[in-house]
């Protein structure tokens, strides 16, 4: 990685090739461990915050190796068995006959929260992790929702699916206008790719189907919902009372980072273009002082 990383904090690539989490399963899911770090440099911009960017990429690969299990690779039995084990935070008793490759995943996702509460308990701050994990355990569950769906090939309602997209009704305004554009967006963004792989659980479809309408009329219309979240975002940050400015900073920053990754393209899967340019520009090209 790019020069000044290297002298100022953990690569998390080098941790990535330690785990080697990729020996051990098939090559169904998506490395993009740098990319998921290039994006949460817009979450946690400043310098003395590298260990929550370090942490928070380790969360988002966690957070893609169980999508892209659930979503690419594993029978319906088999996700259940590893959203239920995960649930529990600890194996099902049924996962001592499943495959290699789900017992993995399963002590990949367990040891990397472990070393949360690890790296945590020293300052004191284990409340974090323990708040972290009950969230964790919410987008699993969200995950397998979907996978029930796409097995299924059923499409629920606009409304059923964005329900189950947001994790969580009771969350503050503002989080969940950040979820439903996140949602959104990759669902617009990755609309070719879900029907390539036959996965037609998607936002797009599920308006066309509840609507009666063309794929052009959907995406119109989704695109005018995400413009919506964009002025209830803003509206939000800027009337939000007692609250730190740092967590807003944050809250805006994973804003950004979405309409970075998914304007025009689904750069999170895809980095080609304009996301490996960035890249390149913040990885490899150095500015001369």
């Amino acid at each position: 990685m790019y020069p000044w990383w290297q002298t100022t904090s953990p690569d998390p690539s080098v941790w990535y090739k330690e785990v080697d989490i990729a020996s051990k399963l098939p090559p169904y899911f998506r490395h993009i461990i740098i990319e998921s770090h290039f994006l949460i440099q817009a979450v946690f911009s400043d310098p003395q915050l590298s260990r929550a960017r370090i942490m928070l990429t380790q969360y988002y690969t966690i957070l893609t190796i169980i999508d892209d299990t659930f979503d690419r690779y594993a029978s319906l039995p088999e996700a259940e068995i590893l959203a239920n084990s995960l649930e529990r935070c600890t194996p099902d008793h049924a996962m001592d006959n499943q495959p290699e490759y789900l017992k993995a995943v399963l002590n990949f996702i367990l040891d990397t929260l472990e070393d949360f509460e690890k790296e945590l308990r020293s300052e004191g701050k284990t409340y974090s992790v323990e708040a972290n994990i009950e969230e964790f355990k919410a987008a699993v569950k969200a995950y397998f929702e979907h996978a029930k769906w796409a097995h299924a090939a059923h499409l629920p309602s606009f409304e059923e699916y964005m329900e189950v997209a947001e994790v969580e009704i009771g969350v503050p305004r503002l989080v969940k206008s950040i979820s439903v554009r996140g949602r959104l967006m990759n669902d617009i963004t990755g609309f070719e790719d879900d029907m390539s792989r036959g996965q037609l659980t998607n936002a797009v479809n599920c308006y066309m189907k509840q609507d009666g309408v063309t794929k052009q009329d959907a995406l119109r219309e989704l695109h005018k919902m995400v413009a919506d979240t964009d002025n209830i975002i803003n509206e939000e940050l800027l009337t939000t009372a007692g609250v730190s400015s740092l967590v807003l900073k944050t809250v805006m920053g994973l804003a950004q980072s979405i309409t970075v990754c998914y304007n025009g393209c689904e750069g999170y899967t895809r980095p080609e273009g304009k996301i490996k340019e960035y890249m390149t520009s913040m990885y490899v090209d150095q500015i001369r002082l």
